[in-house]
């Protein structure tokens, strides 16, 4: 079973919606009996980064989190917020991250010249930094849905799945093991978004 983490951080009733549609189970749950026995865990949001710490920690989970994944290696999928949360800092916050991966959260910082808005909205392409399980069956040409001011800064390279370009070129997903993040909403993404789902409910 698959366990959507609720922490009152978003709407995330369309994740297990998309889950559905593609004819995997899921709950979404807070509870830590529950969270204990999923096979794979997503780890949703929408919002500020020190929020959702404060709403983990509310909720108890932040040790069940680090538990599962580090320790018994259950594989885990952060989707926005929710990714960011996953890394060990945000230029957006002060509280510390759960540190499942080694990087931060950093704000887009461009030239004036540029003249682009933050955040960054709409479908954008996505371009493979390497191959793994999650991405080998993507759609041709994929692209995502995004809407996002932070973005990803892995502290190895070696981490990055997947990159995107906005102003600069960016880590829009990453992946070291068991533990995956992705800055985009798949949940939003149509065929795209099925399919990197269905890769990671699929994946052993």
């Amino acid at each position: 079973m698959i366990a959507i983490i609720d922490y009152d951080m978003g709407n995330i009733g369309s994740v297990a919606n998309m889950l559905k549609k593609i004819g995997k189970k899921s709950v979404i749950t807070r509870d830590p009996e529950m969270i204990q026995t999923a096979s794979k865990l997503i780890l949703p949001g929408v919002g500020a980064f020190d929020s959702g710490m404060e709403q983990l920690e509310k909720y108890g989970l932040i040790e069940l989190i680090k538990q599962k994944v580090l320790i018994e290696k259950t594989p885990i999928l952060g989707i926005c917020l929710g990714a960011q949360l996953m890394l060990n800092s945000s230029e957006e916050g002060v509280k510390p991250g759960l540190g499942l991966a080694k990087g931060s959260v950093i704000r887009f910082h461009f030239s004036p010249e540029l003249k682009l808005r933050v955040p960054n909205m709409g479908w954008k392409p996505i371009v493979l930094a390497k191959t793994n399980q999650l991405v080998n069956t993507l759609p041709e040409a994929p692209r995502f849905y995004f809407v996002h001011s932070y973005h990803f800064q892995m502290e190895n390279e070696k981490d990055h799945l997947l990159m995107s370009e906005y102003g600069y070129p960016f880590c829009s997903a990453f992946q070291n093991e068991n533990i995956a993040g992705v800055q985009f909403h798949p949940e939003k993404s149509h065929k795209f978004g099925m399919a990197l789902l269905r890769n990671f409910a699929d994946q052993n």
